[in-house]
C-alpha cells in the first residue's frame, strides 16, 4: 500500500512546502489521510483504500475497524468529481462485506448514494453507486430507504445505460426490491416492464437471468401481467424456450410463463394465440429433465383455475401427464403428480386419468424412495378418488389400499394426511373397506390421531369415521389404544378437527364397550363443555353426545335422570346417582375398587346366570340354618369350584369381574314364567309391579315410609359385600329408586316397555303407555295414555299421569 503522495501543510504563512513524497504503508495512516483538505491526497487515499479492500474481506473489516467508513460516506458528496468517484469506488467495494453493510445501516448514506445516480455523474460513479445499492438492498430496512428516497425511478432509467455493469447492478437492486409488494407495483407503474423485456436480449447471461428472475416476481401482479402480455412478453419467452442455445434460461423463463398462465383471462388470450399448444409440445419434447419438470409445474399452476382446467382438458393434457408418470426422473414424476392433483378437480379429468391407465402408474410411485414424490402421489390419489367410486376401485385393484395403510406410519405429514384422505374416500365401498381393515388400518391410524398437524388430524378423523362403521373395526380401534387420542381431539379449537372428531365419536359410540371406554376418557364431560359453548357447538357435537349416552345408559341416567322406553337396560348397567356438574362419572369397575364409604351404594344389574351344579345333600346338612333360606342360595358356582382347585392368580394377572347376582337371574326366570303368559298388557304391568314390591319388602304406607328400614339394610349389604356396589337382586328392602330400577330391568328383559325417571330425594318412577277407550278393528284404540306405576304404596296400581295421585307419588 505504499503510495507517494504530496502533502501541503496549512500554515499562516503565504509560503508553501515544495511537493513532499510520503510512503504510507500502514492502513491506519491512509485512513487518516481521508481527513486531509487536499483533494489530490483524498483521491490517492481513496484509491489506496479501494485497492486494499479488493484483496479480501479481512481487509474490509480492518478498514471498518480503523474508521474508514464515515469519512468515505462524507467524501461521496465532495465537490470534486474525482474525489466523489474515488470515494464511491472504495465504498462500493467495501459494502460487499456483511459487517460493513450492518455498519452502513446506522449511517444515513443511501440518499447520498442515490443522488450520485444523476445523469451529470459519469459511468464509473453510476457503476459503484449502483454496486453499493445492490449490496445494501438485500436488507429490508435498506430497501425501504431506497424506495422512500425515490431510488426506484432512477434505477429503472439506468436499465438503459450503455454500461453493462451499471445495468447489472441496477437490475440486481431492482430484483431485491421487488421481493416486496410495494416495489412490484411501482416497477409496473414506472414503466419498467419494457426495459426488463429488452434486457432479455442482452449478450450477458447474468443480466438475462436477473431480468427473468425479476419478471418472475413482478408478473405475480395481475395488472403487470396485462402489461407484460401487451408488450408481447409471452412471445419473447416462447422464443427463448424454443432456442436450444438459451437452455440455461429455460427454467426461469418457464417460471415467468407459469405466472402469465395463472389467470383465466391471460390464459385464454395466450391459448387463442397458440401459446398453449407450443407449451405442450415443449413439454413432450425430450429435454433436460429439470426444464421438463419446470414445464409440467407450469401446467399445475395453470390448472388452479376451473376455466383453465377445462381448456387443458380440451387439449388432452391428461395424456401427456400420464406419459410423464413413467419417465425415469423423479422431479418430472413429482411435477406430473402435482399436475394430476390439480386437474382432478375437473370431473371429466378424473375419468380420463383412469381410462388412460394413470391410476396404476401413480400407485406404483407410492413405493418410491423419494418422500416428495410419495407425498405428491398420495395427493393425486386423494383428489382422484374424492367422490369417484370407479377411481377408488381402480386404486383398490392396483393394490393401492395396502400401500396407503403403510404410508400412515410415515414421518411426512403431507403423505400421512393424503393417505388417510384416500383411504377415507375408498372406505365408502364395503368390499374395499373390509380389505383396508384386514391390512391393519385401525392400528395404523392411532399415531396420526396424536399428530399436531391440522390436516393430518382432519383427514385421519374423517377416515376413522368411514372405517369405524363395522363392529370389529371399533373393537380393533379400542384394542389398539385409539379411543383416548380420539377423545383428546375434543379439546381442539380447530373447527374442522373438532367436527370430524365428533363425527368419529358418533360412529364409535355405536357399541357399548367403546362408548363406555370413551366415557372413561372424559368424552361426556368434553362434549358437555363443547355443547355449552356458542362458538364450538354444532349439530354433530350434539349428535355425538346423544350417541354416546344412548350406548352408555348408566351415564345417560346419571346425567339426564331419564331413560326412555327404547333405552334397554342390559347387564353392567348401574345407578351412580345424579351426576355432579363438571365431574367425570366413574365406571363400575372404578367404583367397585374404591374403599367402602358412608355414601349410598351403587346399584348395578347383572342377569347373567352362572353355570351351576347342585350341592349334594350331605354337604347341605352341615350348613347353618341361619344361612339364607332361599333355595337359590343353596347352589354353588362350578366356576368358583374350579377356581379353588387351580392355583390363585397373581394380582397383576387378575382382571376385574362384575360381581355375581345369584338372585336376579332367578327373578327374571320367574317373571318370564308368570308374567308373559298374561294376555292383557295392563295386567302384565300390574302383576310385575306386585312382584317387584314383594321382592323389595312389600307395600309400605305413605305415613310409615320413614319406619321402613331400607337405609340400614343397604348399609348391611355394603358391609357384608365389603363393596360400595351392590347387585340389585340382593336388595330385600328397597324404596322408589330401587324398585323403579328393578321394574325397568325386568320390563326390558321380557320385551315390554317403560321409562325410568329420577326425581328428587330418592324418588324414581316408571311410566308406561297404555291404550284406552273402545278398541278398534285391530283390537286397540288409537289414543294412548301415560300411567305412573305404583311400586311402593299400592303395588300394581297404574296412576294416570298428571293426576293428583300420580303427582303425589312423584314428589314428597
Amino acid at each position: 500500500m505504499g503510495k507517494k503522495v504530496r502533502k501541503e501543510s496549512e500554515t499562516p504563512c503565504k509560503e508553501t512546502f515544495e511537493p513532499l513524497p510520503v510512503e504510507g504503508k500502514n492502513p491506519a495512516t491512509v485512513v487518516l489521510l481521508l481527513s486531509s483538505p487536499e483533494e489530490d491526497i483524498l483521491v490517492k487515499a481513496c484509491e489506496a483504500i479501494h485497492t486494499f479492500a479488493e484483496k479480501g474481506d479481512e481487509n474490509k473489516v480492518s478498514l471498518l475497524g480503523l474508521g474508514a467508513l464515515e469519512p468515505l460516506c462524507q467524501l461521496i458528496s465532495h465537490d470534486n468529481k474525482l474525489v466523489r468517484r474515488s470515494a464511491l469506488m472504495a465504498l462500493g467495494i467495501m459494502t460487499a462485506n456483511s459487517d460493513v453493510k450492518s455498519a452502513l445501516k446506522k449511517i444515513d448514506v443511501i440518499p447520498s448514494i442515490i443522488d450520485k445516480l444523476s445523469l451529470e455523474e459519469d459511468v464509473v460513479v453510476h457503476e459503484f453507486a449502483t454496486l453499493c445499492l445492490a449490496s445494501l438492498s438485500v436488507d429490508f430496512v435498506c430497501k425501504v430507504q431506497i424506495f422512500d428516497s425515490k431510488g426506484l425511478p432512477t434505477l429503472i432509467q439506468l436499465l438503459c445505460s450503455p454500461d453493462p455493469d451499471v445495468k447489472k447492478n441496477s437490475l440486481e437492486t431492482i430484483f431485491n426490491m421487488v421481493q416486496d409488494y410495494q416495489s412490484r407495483q411501482a416497477v409496473h407503474e414506472l414503466g419498467g416492464i419494457p426495459q426488463l423485456l429488452e434486457l432479455l436480449n442482452s449478450e450477458f447471461p447474468v443480466i438475462q437471468h436477473l431480468a427473468l428472475r425479476t419478471l418472475q416476481n413482478v408478473t405475480t401482479d395481475k395488472d403487470t401481467r396485462n402489461t407484460f402480455r401487451e408488450e408481447q412478453g409471452f412471445e419473447k419467452l416462447m422464443d427463448i424456450l424454443s432456442n436450444a442455445d438459451f437452455s440455461d434460461l429455460h427454467i426461469e423463463a418457464l417460471q415467468v410463463v407459469a405466472n402469465c398462465l395463472n389467470d383465466s383471462e391471460s390464459f385464454q388470450l395466450i391459448h387463442q394465440g397458440g401459446g398453449l399448444t407450443r407449451l405442450t409440445e415443449f413439454i413432450i419434447t425430450p429435454n433436460i429433465t429439470e426444464i421438463q419438470s419446470c414445464a409440467v409445474k407450469c401446467i399445475a399452476r395453470v390448472a388452479q383455475s376451473a376455466e383453465n382446467r377445462k381448456l387443458l382438458h380440451e387439449q388432452n393434457v391428461e395424456k401427456v401427464l400420464v406419459e410423464l408418470l413413467s419417465v425415469s426422473d423423479v422431479s418430472v414424476k413429482t411435477a406430473s403428480c402435482q399436475a394430476v392433483s390439480k386437474m382432478s378437480f375437473h370431473l371429466a379429468c378424473k375419468d380420463c386419468f383412469r381410462d388412460l391407465g394413470g391410476i396404476p402408474e401413480i400407485v406404483q410411485l407410492l413405493n418410491n424412495e423419494s418422500l416428495v414424490l410419495r407425498e405428491a402421489a398420495t395427493q393425486a390419489l386423494s383428489n382422484l378418488t374424492h367422490g369417484n367410486k370407479l377411481n377408488a376401485f381402480a386404486v383398490y385393484e392396483a393394490g393401492g389400499h395396502e400401500i396407503l395403510v403403510q404410508q400412515l406410519y410415515g414421518n411426512c405429514a403431507g403423505t400421512v394426511a393424503n393417505s388417510a384422505a384416500t383411504l377415507g374416500n375408498m372406505a365408502g365401498q364395503g368390499v374395499i373397506r373390509c380389505s383396508i381393515l384386514l391390512h391393519g388400518a385401525m392400528q395404523a391410524l392411532v399415531e396420526p390421531l396424536k399428530s399436531t398437524n391440522v390436516q393430518v388430524l382432519v383427514n385421519t378423523t374423517q377416515c376413522l369415521a368411514m372405517l369405524a362403521c363395522d363392529t370389529e373395526a371399533r373393537a380393533e380401534l379400542q384394542t389398539a389404544g385409539g379411543l383416548q387420542p380420539l377423545v383428546n381431539l375434543l379439546r381442539s379449537y380447530h373447527k374442522e378437527v373438532l367436527h370430524n372428531a365428533c363425527l368419529a365419536i358418533n360412529v364409535c359410540a355405536s357399541d357399548e364397550p367403546t362408548a363406555v371406554e370413551m366415557c372413561r376418557f372424559g368424552a361426556v364431560e368434553l362434549l358437555h363443555e363443547i355443547n355449552q359453548s356458542v362458538k364450538r357447538r354444532s349439530s354433530v357435537s350434539k349428535l355425538a353426545m346423544t350417541s354416546l349416552l344412548n350406548s352408555n345408559l348408566s351415564v345417560k341416567y346419571s346425567l339426564t335422570g331419564h331413560l326412555s322406553s327404547t333405552d334397554i337396560i342390559r347387564d353392567g348397567f348401574y345407578d351412580a346417582g345424579k351426576a355432579c356438574g363438571g365431574q367425570r362419572i366413574l365406571t363400575l369397575e372404578e367404583l367397585s375398587e374404591q374403599p367402602v364409604n358412608q355414601q349410598r351404594p351403587i346399584i348395578f344389574v347383572n342377569t347373567a346366570a352362572e353355570e351351576t351344579v347342585d350341592v349334594p345333600d350331605e354337604s347341605q346338612s352341615n350348613q347353618s340354618e341361619t344361612d339364607t333360606s332361599s333355595k337359590r342360595d343353596r347352589r354353588t358356582s362350578r366356576k368358583k369350584k374350579q377356581k379353588d382347585e387351580t392355583q390363585p392368580e397373581s394380582p397383576t394377572e387378575k382382571q376385574w369381574k362384575m360381581m355375581d347376582d345369584v338372585s336376579l337371574p332367578l327373578l327374571v326366570k320367574e317373571v318370564k314364567e308368570s308374567i308373559l303368559p298374561l294376555s292383557e298388557e295392563r295386567e302384565q304391568y300390574a302383576a310385575l309391579a306386585r312382584l317387584v314390591s314383594e321382592a323389595m319388602g312389600g307395600a309400605v304406607e305413605m305415613e310409615k315410609l320413614h319406619e321402613f328400614p331400607w337405609v340400614l339394610h343397604l348399609s348391611e349389604l355394603k358391609f357384608q359385600l365389603q363393596s360400595n356396589v351392590v347387585p340389585i337382586g340382593l336388595i330385600r328392602r328397597g324404596i322408589y329408586r330401587h324398585r323403579a330400577l328393578l321394574f325397568k330391568c325386568l320390563v326390558d328383559c321380557i320385551g315390554l316397555s317403560c321409562t325410568l325417571v329420577r326425581g328428587e330425594y330418592n324418588r324414581a318412577w316408571n311410566e308406561v303407555l297404555l291404550f284406552t277407550g273402545n278398541p278398534s278393528s285391530n283390537g286397540r284404540s288409537s289414543l294412548p295414555c301415560r300411567y305412573i306405576v305404583d311400586l311402593l304404596h299400592q303395588p300394581g296400581s297404574l296412576l294416570k299421569a298428571n293426576t293428583p295421585a300420580a303427582v303425589q307419588y312423584q314428589t314428597i
